[in-house]
């Protein structure tokens, strides 16, 4: 017994060694480990690449950059037009009424602010003399704010529209951090940009923010089609000829291939309808237009 006590007293500081080489193992482990799963929750989808989160907003920059100053020659072409019946679908959900404050984020080149406006212009030519609006609307300036992160295509919209509307605004921010003050607009739209940000939980809770209370929050993006002969034939378009529409029009090929693969990566309809819900807004809906090619959701700040 005396021997073994012995052997062990003699072996203890080799014993100790090892236990402190394998807490130190499994330390390393565990820290890899942690920096491993935090490299992965930073990375994100661009199309149907894995980028990291940076990498993402670097290239979706650089792809609206791109395709700022052929941007609406190919909605056209691409759409054969019909992307102008959704966006005048989505102003008529809306029911624009003078003195109304817009939010049109990732506006562009301000496709819809123009729709909103040209829609409160025509109230007012029908009906000068009508006292039937909304009297608090009626007593403050009606203004469409035109927000985008892309510089480039702001430039193209107001060269384009600037000078025609000038109750147009326009804004060079970021929709995950709007430089606006709570409770600021009557509504928020996001026409064919929210597939394309980094978080989309962070713009839902920033258009919340912003909205006065009763406020709308309106987007209108590219969706999930349910008729599988539909789907079929949608696919084959847009995989097979849209990008070879903006190498043909734009002179770009990968631009417009991104486009196509975002809008495949895009939650479905009603996985979106609980994403907004989830921000806080009530009455949530949407509605499916050509099918599911596109879809309106719908939600209010009450």
């Amino acid at each position: 017994m005396a021997v073994n006590r012995a052997n062990f007293l003699a072996r203890f500081p080799h014993v100790l060694s090892r236990i402190a080489s394998t807490r130190q193992v499994s330390a390393d482990s565990y820290h890899n480990e942690v920096i491993e799963d935090a490299l992965k929750e930073h990375n994100t989808n661009f199309g149907f690449q894995k980028v990291s989160e940076r990498e993402k907003a670097d290239k979706v920059h650089q792809v609206f950059s791109n395709v700022a100053e052929k941007y609406d020659l190919m909605n056209d072409a691409m759409s054969c037009g019909i992307h102008r019946l959704w966006k005048d679908r989505l102003v008529s959900v809306l029911g624009p009424l003078p003195g109304m404050q817009l939010i049109d984020v990732a506006g562009g080149t301000g496709d819809i602010s123009v729709r909103f406006l040209q829609a409160i212009r025509y109230l007012q030519l029908k009906s000068e003399n009508d006292h039937s609006h909304n009297e608090e609307y009626c007593a403050r300036p009606t203004v469409a704010h035109v927000v985008d992160i892309n510089r480039e295509m702001l430039l193209a919209g107001k060269r384009s529209r600037g000078g025609l509307f000038p109750e147009l605004s326009w804004t060079n921010a970021d929709a995950e951090c709007l430089p606006f003050d709570d409770n600021s607009f009557d509504a928020y739209t996001i026409g064919f940009g929210i597939r394309n940000v980094t978080h989309i939980d962070k713009v839902l809770s920033e258009a919340r923010r912003v909205l006065r209370p009763g406020g709308r929050f309106l987007c209108l993006e590219f969706s999930h089609v349910g008729n599988p002969l539909l789907r079929r034939f949608y696919d084959t378009y847009s995989f097979q000829v849209i990008p070879v529409m903006g190498m043909l029009l734009a002179r770009d090929w990968h631009s417009y291939q991104y486009l196509v693969e975002s809008i495949r990566k895009f939650p479905k309809q009603d996985l979106f309808k609980e994403m907004i819900t989830d921000a806080g807004f009530k009455n949530v809906s949407y509605e499916n237009l050509m099918g599911g090619i596109a879809a309106i959701h719908s939600g209010f700040k009450i």
